[in-house]
């Protein structure tokens, strides 16, 4: 017979303890501890669940067979135009490794279920398996009909059970499963309601000890809190290899698929969708989508060469200066570090000796995106004096470089793929460091304008 064990569990990080705690001794979180039932059996401890390898026994690092590149499937193999998922193979680090455990999470309504329901209808020799816990068979295939793509390959399973879903797994042989979503699926080990912690914790293991016996690469889907985090333990991201976030305004078209943990690639990149009646489109270029157009030009608009990961792309920084309506002035950023923008103030009223201290002082990065690359910080400081000034910045100038707090305009890093980009969408000028290293290859249809101080590139744009 089993014997029943009560334990709590922080709802935060996961941390497990016999009796409540105020606060949790692990993540420092109060009021966080939740009760649940947690069945293991008698005589013995709870089962195990290691990935068992073809032999148990250590091994010599040397002995170890290894080729050096990880077997991945390649999404976009049969995409072609706007169905192409090789944007998502790019932030997967060349395609999906055979294995691996990728979770997917983001707001609600922000396109999670249409990309992963897209990856089997964009390639029709892809087996997959997808498992819904919230949605029926009839409404995946509406949204199938939605997407334009319906094919025998792709196999539905509506079920919260896992041994089920592994049952099914294991009789089928998908070359990809996809479960939609971690916290509608159940264990039979754990008696506890579906997505509590434990639940979370016990289904992610059993996924990632089936993908690692099977070689099969499985998808998860995980919901998020208010504060913006995958709900569930903090362990979650750390059992999976792949940790993907969706970004953005549900009530823009615009997201953005951002890699937060990649074992397989580089942690930084991030791909550019449009959400339209058909599904995601990949945006290849998202420079011109960062970047407004106007029939005039107009103040308190400037253009930043910024880096995200290894993409480099423009965008467009607005501020709006004038006089405060009472007594302390406003300071309020969208997009960017409110803190950040403080301090951008602070050393043109300190170090450069523009007034706006009495002054209110609104930031807006354009497209609903949000930065913190550092060379965004010439560009955002030349916003707001053309708003100050009521002038106008040039449409064909950009900027890229960070200002110190002694007023210093300081170089970024890979400052040639930022000037390469300017070039690529018709920029005339582009403002660097004086200190950055001298590009090899010579630019002939931009012009590279390297400075020291802030005084003089205000001459050379607001005095021209």
């Amino acid at each position: 017979m089993a014997k029943v064990k009560k334990a709590f569990f922080c709802s935060n990080c996961g941390y497990e303890s016999p009796k409540w705690l105020g606060q949790c001794p692990s993540c420092g979180q109060w009021n966080t501890m939740v009760e649940e039932v947690v069945s293991r059996s008698e005589g013995g401890p709870s089962k195990s669940y290691a990935a068992p390898g073809i032999n148990a026994k250590p091994q010599k690092l040397s002995e170890i067979e290894a080729d050096g590149n990880e077997e991945r499937i390649i999404l976009s193999s049969s995409g072609d135009g706007s169905g192409s998922l090789s944007e998502l193979d790019r932030v997967l680090g060349g395609g999906m490794v055979k294995g691996s455990l990728v979770l997917i999470g983001g707001e609600p309504g922000i396109g999670k279920s249409t990309l992963s329901l897209q990856i089997p209808l964009s390639n029709q020799s892809l087996k997959t398996l997808y498992v819904s816990g919230e949605e029926s068979a009839r409404q995946i295939k509406m949204r199938a009909e939605r997407l334009g793509g319906i094919h025998d390959g792709c196999y539905i399973l509506p079920e919260t059970s896992l041994d089920n879903i592994i049952d099914q797994a294991k009789a089928i042989k998908p070359e990809l499963m996809i479960i939609d979503s971690i916290q509608t699926i159940f264990s039979t080990a754990v008696e506890s309601s579906a997505g509590s912690v434990s639940q979370v914790k016990e289904c992610a293991v059993s996924l990632l000890r089936f993908a690692k016996e099977t070689n099969t690469p499985v998808i998860i889907i995980g919901h998020i809190t208010k504060d913006g985090t995958i709900a569930g333990p903090k362990v979650l991201e750390h059992i999976v290899d792949v940790v993907l976030q969706f970004e953005g305004d549900t009530r823009h078209s615009f997201r953005i698929l951002r890699s937060i943990k990649n074992r397989f690639g580089a942690s930084a990149e991030l791909a550019v969708y449009e959400m339209t009646g058909t599904g995601l489109r990949e945006v290849l270029n998202p420079s011109e989508m960062f970047i407004s157009t106007h029939e005039e030009s107009l103040s308190g608009s400037a253009v930043a060469a910024t880096l995200d990961g290894t993409r480099p792309f423009l965008i467009e920084v607005q501020a709006l200066v004038s006089t405060a309506a009472y007594g302390t002035p406003q300071r309020s950023a969208t997009g960017f570090d409110v803190r950040r923008l403080n301090m951008l103030l602070a050393v043109l009223e300190k170090r450069v000796g523009f007034k706006i201290g009495a002054k209110d002082v609104f930031l807006n990065i354009a497209g609903g995106i949000k930065v913190a690359d550092p060379a965004c910080d010439l560009a955002i400081i030349m916003s707001i004096l053309s708003s100050n000034f009521d002038v106008a910045v040039s449409q064909k100038y950009t900027f890229a470089a960070e200002v110190g707090l002694s007023g210093e305009i300081r170089p970024v890093s890979q400052v040639e793929r930022r000037i390469a980009e300017a070039e690529k969408l018709g920029f005339e000028r582009i403002y660097i460091s004086s200190y950055s290293q001298k590009e090899e290859k010579q630019h002939r249809k931009i012009k590279v304008i390297r400075a020291a101080s802030i005084p003089q590139i205000v001459r050379d744009i607001f005095q021209e």
